[in-house]
């Protein structure tokens, strides 16, 4: 069978698809389903493990520290630091909006 490659512009729209889709669902328990059936625990382990790296980093733990408590490399780490660096980080503006989330 042959495997079709999806253009990087077509990978952006779908993306976006997603995300507009999902800024209108106000279940979390749904979103969490769709993410059970979207993605293989691999996936989900990884994508938890991306999170928690960033809000770690805003913590001020030490790369070192976040290698050692998720099993991930220093360069995926770097990269989340690197991203968190830049100016109009998105990492910045959604860990804003978890702070201000758990204030109330």
């Amino acid at each position: 069978m042959e495997k079709t490659v999806m253009s990087t512009e077509n990978v952006e729209e779908t993306i976006k698809e997603i995300c507009n889709l999902l800024s209108n669902i106000s279940d979390e328990k749904l979103i969490y389903d769709f993410f059970g059936c979207l993605f293989t625990k691999a996936e989900l382990r990884d994508f938890s493990n991306r999170w928690n790296l960033v809000k770690e980093l805003d913590a001020g733990t030490t790369q070192r520290e976040i290698a050692r408590k998720y099993g991930m490399s220093l360069c995926n780490i770097t990269r989340g630091s690197k991203e968190m660096k830049k100016d109009d980080s998105a990492f910045l503006k959604v860990l804003e909006i978890l702070k201000q989330k758990n204030k109330g």
